[in-house]
C-alpha cells in the first residue's frame, strides 16, 4: 500500500513539468552537502593548528647564542617563546609606522640586538612609543644600553604583505618588519625573523611593550557546518 501511495508522488515530481525543479533541488542538496563537509575539514584544520600554537606557545623558550644551528629551517619558530642576550645598534633602527597602543598612534621602534659571542644580529620589537616621539631624533632616549636580555616571541615577515613589494615608508620608517628589505640596507647579517619583546612584570617605561596577538579561536566553520546541513 505504501509502494502504491509513493508512485503518483514519484511520477509527480518527475513529470515534464517538475522534473527540471528536481533535478535542481537535488543538485543544490548535494551542493551545501559538499560545503557542510567542507567547512567540517576547515574546523578540523582549525583545531588542529591551534593545538600545535598552543603546544608552541607553552614550550620552554629557546636560546639564541652564538651557536644558532637549528635556526635555519623556520617551520615551527613562529610564536616559539625566545631568549636572546646582546647589545643593540641604534645606529640601525628603524620605526613601524601607524602603530596603535590602547587607542593612541604611534610607532613601534624595531632594533638589531648584536647577539652575544656572535656577528649575527636579531631584529627586536621594542615596543611602542607616541607619535610625538616619533621623529628619529627622539629615539635616543628610548635606549637600553648595556647587554641586555630580551624575551619574546619569535615572529616571521607576513607573507602577504611580503607579496605586495618592499615595506619600506622612508629612509628610516617601515610599514612592516620586511626582514629581507631591511637586511639590504643594514651592515649586520640578520637572522630570517624577528622577535617581539614580552612585557617585563614592573615596567612602566617607554617604549610599552606589545603583547603577541595570537589569535586561537575556531572562527564559524561550526556554525557554518550547522547551517549548510540545516538547509
Amino acid at each position: 500500500r505504501n509502494q502504491k501511495s509513493a508512485m503518483p508522488l514519484l511520477k509527480a515530481l518527475f513529470n515534464r513539468q517538475w522534473w527540471w525543479t528536481t533535478l535542481l533541488v537535488i543538485a543544490a542538496t548535494g551542493v551545501m552537502l559538499r560545503l557542510g563537509f567542507w567547512q567540517m575539514d576547515r574546523l578540523a584544520q582549525r583545531r588542529a593548528f591551534n593545538a600545535e600554537i598552543s603546544l608552541r606557545l607553552q614550550s620552554p623558550p629557546l636560546t639564541l647564542d652564538a651557536d644558532l644551528s637549528g635556526f635555519e629551517d623556520l617551520t615551527g619558530l613562529k610564536y616559539r617563546s625566545v631568549i636572546a642576550r646582546g647589545e643593540y645598534d641604534y645606529s640601525q633602527e628603524i620605526a613601524l609606522v601607524n602603530q596603535n597602543w590602547q587607542g593612541q598612534i604611534g610607532v613601534h621602534l624595531v632594533t638589531p640586538l648584536i647577539i652575544e659571542a656572535s656577528e649575527q644580529a636579531v631584529l627586536v620589537d621594542r615596543g611602542w612609543i607616541p607619535y610625538e616621539e616619533s621623529a628619529p631624533e627622539s629615539w635616543a632616549k628610548f635606549a637600553e644600553p648595556g647587554p641586555v636580555e630580551v624575551r619574546g616571541t619569535v615572529w616571521l615577515a607576513d607573507s602577504k604583505l611580503a607579496a605586495m613589494g618592499d615595506g619600506m615608508a622612508s629612509d628610516r620608517t617601515w610599514f612592516w618588519v620586511d626582514v629581507d628589505g631591511i637586511q639590504a640596507r643594514d651592515s649586520h647579517p640578520l637572522l630570517p625573523f624577528y622577535i617581539q619583546q614580552a612585557p617585563e612584570p614592573g615596567r612602566a617605561a617607554l617604549p610599552y611593550r606589545i603583547e603577541p596577538d595570537v589569535q586561537l579561536s575556531e572562527g564559524r566553520h561550526l556554525e557554518y557546518v550547522i547551517t549548510w546541513f540545516a538547509l
